[in-house]
């Protein structure tokens, strides 16, 4: 080193001499202790003050990141807790008892919604909230399936079993009942003398067109919608039945179907020998014999009114209109009546028989006979039958009339006009005989008893004279072959 950087030391900015930094150098790395001797360490460089600056900046920013995280976690977490707290709450009451202290009924009008509903609900005392249970049915997805009817909701109903029971409908029904063989006319009558039906039915239906039945309907129904409905299920049924009727009828159409069934619905109500019945009638038309059907006059004299309210008169049987099978072949034009499933049933599937006649045989039910000879024999039985139900009728009469003294008989008229009951003077083709009629009516013939002529194979037998009087009394007790109205 040359001699005058020994003295210049001072003037390259250092405060220490050239020597002595060497020596401080040494020292700095002379280690610190024996173990340090041994196992030196890699020194440690310490960081620039730059470094230092943006270590400290992204330790800043990475603790407001988390003390934002960590305050989001926690709004979260205390939303889901009061969500969940909500939840039960609303859980709890949507499943605990109502307030109702009795059972109560209540209407859900037709386009009422999912507020209105619940307001109703909570009016009458059936919920306790109705945001709970409009909540409850959106939740669900069940605004929309709500159903208008008449309910019964009972005691401590909770707002669940409310919901499922207007959702699943099963609101209170009400019953109308439609007997078999009532014509369309008389069907209308019922539905509008209903009081738990509404509406106006503008137009009878036509005859044949509706199904009898007991029908179920809610409070209010429109009673149009009611005959739509008992028309189509006539028509499903008797569609369902013409596919499988029986080969060989001699029926063209499933509506001569129902005519004839009209027919047979009238002539019997025994439901053991409605096929049967059926049979007769089916081998009449396959030979062209007239069906001469006794309601098809009554139908062609009344019309929808369904009942004569007197027995046929021998008159009446020798008129010929649209209706009177003995006067006309074939089928009348239309049904006279509403026929039941029954029936329908037993025309399409009738009776593999050879008979062509029947007659009362005073226990509810009819004699059968191929031939007009046994015919003959049937009806004579009737005869014997009807004579002691006149002989019991006249003596029960007699015993009313002398308990409630008064003798006085009430005078109809002519009765040489009244037909026989049993046995219908015929208009049949040549040969065919006289068929076998029911009585039309339950009526008593005051004494004199009313002698008859009836006409058989051509003869003209006088078993009587002169009746003069006829009065209706009460229905006897000894069965007759009764046709329903």
């Amino acid at each position: 080193m040359p001699r005058n950087n020994q003295y210049n030391w001072g003037r390259n900015g250092s405060d220490t001499p050239p020597d002595m930094r060497s020596l401080e150098h040494t020292f700095q790395n002379m280690p610190r202790s024996p173990v340090e001797a041994l196992e030196p360490a890699r020194g440690v460089q310490p960081p620039q003050r730059r470094q230092r600056h943006e270590i400290r900046k992204r330790q800043k920013e990475s603790g407001g990141y988390m003390k934002l995280f960590n305050g989001l976690m926690t709004f979260v977490l205390m939303v889901m807790i009061a969500v969940g707290l909500l939840f039960f709450f609303i859980k709890n009451q949507f499943d605990s008892p109502g307030p109702l202290e009795h059972s109560t009924v209540i209407t859900i009008s037709p386009g009422s919604g999912l507020n209105k509903i619940a307001s109703t609900l909570q009016r009458e005392g059936i919920i306790t909230d109705s945001r709970i249970f409009v909540g409850s049915a959106i939740y669900f997805k069940a605004q929309k399936k709500l159903k208008a009817g008449e309910y019964e909701f009972r005691k401590h109903d909770s707002m669940r079993q409310v919901l499922d029971r207007l959702v699943e409908g099963k609101a209170i029904l009400q019953k109308v009942t439609i007997r078999e063989g009532l014509t369309s006319q008389q069907t209308v009558s019922i539905l509008n003398n209903h009081e738990m039906l509404k509406g106006e039915i503008t137009i009878i239906p036509a005859e044949g067109s509706l199904l009898p039945d007991t029908y179920k309907f809610s409070r209010n129904m429109d009673r149009q919608e009611l005959i739509d409905r008992m028309q189509a299920e006539q028509r499903k049924y008797v569609k369902r039945l013409w596919e499988k009727r029986a080969s060989g009828l001699p029926l063209q159409s499933p509506e001569e179907a129902i005519i004839l069934a009209s027919i047979v619905e009238r002539e019997t109500g025994r439901s053991d020998e409605r096929d049967r019945v059926a049979g007769v009638f089916v081998n009449r038309l396959k030979r062209g014999m007239r069906l001469q059907s006794d309601p098809t006059i009554i139908y062609g004299i009344v019309g929808g009114q369904g009942s004569l309210g007197r027995p046929l008169r021998k008159s009446e049987i020798a008129r010929k209109t649209a209706y009177n099978t003995y006067q006309i072949d074939g089928l009348p034009p239309t049904p006279i009546g509403n026929p039941g499933r029954a029936a329908i049933e037993a025309v399409l599937n009738p009776a593999k028989t050879r008979d062509l006649f029947f007659v009362a045989d005073g226990t509810g039910g009819h004699a059968f006979s191929p031939t007009h000879r046994g015919h003959l024999r049937n009806v004579a039985k009737w005869r014997k039958i009807e004579r002691k139900m006149r002989a019991a009728q006249k003596k029960r009469q007699a015993e009313n009339l002398a308990a409630a003294g008064n003798g006085a008989i009430e005078k109809t008229g002519d009765t040489s006009e009244i037909a026989v009951p049993g046995l219908a003077v015929s208009g049949a083709p040549a040969g065919d005989g006289e068929t076998a009629q029911t009585v039309p009516e339950r009526v008593a013939i005051e004494e004199p008893l009313l002698k008859a002529r009836a006409r058989v194979d051509g003869v003209v037998k006088k078993t009587a004279a002169r009746p003069e009087t006829v009065k209706r009394i009460v229905p006897p007790s000894v069965p007759m072959p009764v046709r329903r109205p």
